[in-house]
């Protein structure tokens, strides 16, 4: 048959051969440095540092065990996955598990958020106190009308689909986090080094917590959501020019700067705040109060709050509709969630997600005008936080652990050495935490044991649990809004 006679390419198979004839340019590299510090800018914040600067020098050992037995099973894990398998945790649990328990992982991302608000807003709320009177930060009912304002203030700023907040996050580490932790390590070197005596004991004999039960070590827990989220850097992986080799370096630098950015500022908040008045949520400005009055420089102490709260605003609206976005994208592929929360505004925002979870966000909110003790509230959120997310992990290494078994050629740019050993690790200590967060921390001393069980164990079978499975239980098939065959996103990964 000549050329003449040859029927024309249908138009699609014209353009795939077109497109076979043009180079695609090859994805980006990036070196192993800047994959460290994109996953320390990720993970470090100073809101942890009261919490742990409660136990003084022991809070070195109380950082140190969490980022063996979690943070560094979960990034290398979380590395192999997402050289494997790219669309983030509910492709990797869908490929290992099944999609329901897919859609458990994306949804408990998004859920943990709900509690993580009011958690980090309540940060806000402690911190602006200092700039108007510093009695406010023990106001519970102050506390709620910040909390709400503000949320209600970034769900509006967010529905407009302004691009300019994606930077918020790179500035927020050097203005929130570096300049201000910098700032307090220092001042608390020169303040031992001109003969004062530290509030906290600083021999070796309190290098160990002392134990006085499980309650003695509990605070621990909240350690694992400070490192929670070094999965979501995994996926630049393959952007690595050797990714075997570099890859383990990048995290192992990254996990030696996140615990130098925890644990200096924590060990400078217990120099010179005595544990028994420490704040869990003004801790930070506790500090900052204390060493410039002692200084003489008392006129500081709004700019360390102003620098703290743009950081913690910016991180709050550059993050609000990640994890709803990814939600509705798995959602909206698989029918998971019904019409209504599957809508857009004309920004393309999902809009609806955003107002139902601030309607549940302000009911959390009042919470905080209700209980006495603001910090007690704090660390209740902050452990159910916690709670939830832990189940993302138990699934995320369970999956890998299957998906070696099942699927060992399918191609990966990186294979975890000892990855069962390292799975194991990581399952049996996402264990342990879920079941120390029932224990009320020492703080709690005086009130009720199964009340504060109660409150927690509530908040994950709800959050974590019932809601989701109710969910899969309803859907229809006319909830599928977008064909369940195109791309999977990268679920609740990354600021929108």
């Amino acid at each position: 048959m000549s050329s003449m006679d040859m029927p024309a390419d249908p138009p699609r198979q014209r353009v795939a051969s077109r497109e076979a004839a043009v180079p695609r340019p090859a994805a980006p590299l990036i070196s192993w440095l800047t994959l460290a510090l994109m996953t320390t800018s990720s993970v470090a914040s100073l809101r942890a540092a009261p919490t742990m600067a409660v136990y003084g020098l022991a809070c070195v050992f109380l950082y140190l065990v969490p980022a063996i037995v979690f943070l560094l099973p979960t990034a290398l894990v979380s590395a192999e996955l997402a050289s494997g398998w790219p669309g983030g945790v509910y492709r990797w649990v869908s490929e290992g598990l099944s999609k329901p328990l897919g859609f458990l992982a994306v949804w408990c991302q998004f859920a943990m958020t709900i509690f993580y608000y009011p958690s980090l807003l309540a940060f806000v709320a402690s911190t602006i106190s200092y700039v108007i009177d510093p009695a406010l930060a023990s106001n519970g009912v102050y506390t709620a009308v910040v909390i709400m304002v503000l949320y209600w203030t970034g769900v509006w700023v967010s529905s407009r689909g302004t691009k300019a907040l994606a930077g918020l996050s790179s500035w927020g580490l050097v203005i929130g986090t570096l300049v201000p932790g910098a700032v307090l390590v220092v001042l608390g070197m020169v303040f031992l080094g001109q003969g004062n005596t530290s509030a906290a004991p600083m021999t070796a004999s309190h290098l160990f917590p002392a134990w006085t039960g499980l309650a003695s070590l509990v605070l621990i827990v909240n350690n694992f959501l400070s490192y929670s989220g070094m999965e979501m850097n995994a996926v630049h992986v393959s952007s690595l020019k050797d990714p075997p080799r570099e890859y383990p370096k990048s995290m192992f630098l990254a996990m030696g700067l996140v615990l130098v950015i925890f644990i200096l500022p924590a060990l400078a908040i217990s120099w010179v705040v005595p544990s028994q008045q420490l704040s869990l949520t003004a801790g930070v400005m506790q500090a900052f109060d204390a060493f410039f009055a002692h200084f003489h420089v008392a006129w500081l102490t709004p700019v360390a709050a102003v620098m703290l709260v743009a950081a913690a605003l910016g991180g709050m609206l550059t993050w609000l509709a990640g994890p709803s976005k990814g939600l509705l994208e798995i959602a909206r592929s698989e029918g998971y969630l019904p019409p209504y929360l599957q809508k857009l505004n004309r920004h393309g925002v999902q809009q609806n997600i955003l107002v139902t979870q601030g309607v549940v966000t302000t009911v959390i909110a009042l919470m905080y005008a209700l209980i006495p003790n603001v910090s007690n509230v704090y660390w209740i959120f902050s452990t159910i936080t916690t709670q939830v997310y832990l189940i993302v992990y138990l699934l995320m290494f369970v999956a890998a652990v299957r998906l070696r078994r099942t699927q060992p050629d399918h191609p990966r740019g990186y294979r975890v050495p000892a990855l069962r050993l390292l799975c194991g690790v990581g399952l049996l200590s996402s264990l342990a935490a879920l079941a120390i967060g029932f224990v009320p921390p020492s703080q709690f001393g005086g009130g009720s044991v199964w009340a504060y069980v109660a409150m927690i164990a509530g908040g994950l079978v709800i959050l974590g649990l019932l809601i989701p499975f109710a969910f899969l239980k309803l859907r229809k098939p006319s909830w599928r809004t977008r064909a369940a065959d195109d791309p999977a996103p990268a679920a609740g990964e990354g600021p929108a």
